[in-house]
């Protein structure tokens, strides 16, 4: 379990993200083998997968500053005013940029106390990793 300057933040449950470029029927194909180790009562393995057709969109989708941001909050959460400093960008993006990667379940965003400056929103990954692979062909 990793911590954060306020204690305990996440519960090491997930292991793993898969974003890949796959089609249509190797997405049924791994969905039909989720459900039949379901059916077994087979253990999952903490891995997610989160699939695109096309490997221009996964790279659309996941930009350069996603790939980024979601490096900064991979081993440690951060507020969006640390996120802003540390990537140099502008703090609307950098929200804007939060919600779509929590959407898609990649982050996870919190509340808490800032005494003395109200609330900050922290910002931390769903995992410990998260892997990429895109397919041409």
């Amino acid at each position: 379990m990793a911590d954060d300057r306020q204690g305990n933040w996440r519960k090491e449950i997930m292991t793993k993200v898969v974003i890949r470029t796959d089609d249509v029927g190797e997405f049924f194909e791994r969905a039909k083998d989720a459900a039949r180790r379901a059916d077994r009562g087979e253990v999952f393995d903490g891995k997610v997968t989160l699939s695109f057709e096309d490997p221009q969109r996964m790279f659309t989708v996941l930009s350069e500053e996603r790939r980024r941001l979601m490096s900064e909050v991979m081993h440690e959460p951060k507020t969006i005013n640390e996120l802003t400093s540390r990537l140099r960008r502008d703090r609307s993006a950098i929200t804007k940029d939060v919600g779509l990667l929590e959407k898609l379940g990649l982050i996870v965003s919190s509340r808490q106390s800032n005494p003395g400056h109200g609330i900050q929103k922290l910002v931390q990954s769903v995992a410990p990793k998260i892997e990429m692979v895109a397919t041409l062909g």
